[in-house]
């Protein structure tokens, strides 16, 4: 194996053992805290599909801000949040499965069991959707000693 190709393989096996070596926080925000790039939780449920929320329309919860698209989706999530906050704290369903995080794409989103599920992508969603029972049960047991307390 060339130098260079060692090098690369063993860098990405130390990003991906450092990844899961530190606590994540419990909600995936972006840098001004907004949950799932900003798109509205409770229409993933209402209206089977991703929907960007409004900046004036948000909710505070667990640290980061939420968003929805109507004042009464805000209501449902306040009475609610549990109910519709994505599982993992909105990071890819998927990574966590692999005992990593990564960012997801608002549109590749999965409901399963009255669950939202968020992926990395549309093509990760793809590899998600083969085993999301096997996902689900391998992220769940990951989950709780991924993220910072």
């Amino acid at each position: 194996m060339p130098i260079v190709r060692r090098t690369c393989t063993l860098a990405t096996v130390l990003f991906f053992l450092a990844a899961s070596a530190f606590a994540v926080s419990p909600v995936n925000s972006n840098w001004r805290g907004v949950a799932i790039h900003g798109y509205d939780p409770v229409a993933y449920f209402t209206d089977q599909k991703a929907v960007e929320g409004s900046s004036d329309v948000t909710f505070e919860w667990q640290g980061a801000t939420w968003r929805f698209a109507t004042a009464e989706h805000r209501k449902l999530f306040a009475a609610e949040p549990g109910k519709y906050a994505p599982q993992y704290g909105g990071y890819c369903a998927f990574a966590v499965a692999k005992n990593s995080t990564a960012d997801i794409e608002p549109e590749a989103f999965t409901l399963i069991d009255g669950k939202l599920y968020l992926n990395y992508d549309a093509k990760i969603q793809e590899t998600w959707r083969k085993d999301t029972k096997g996902y689900i049960q391998k992220a769940d047991a990951f989950w709780p000693q991924m993220i910072r307390k």
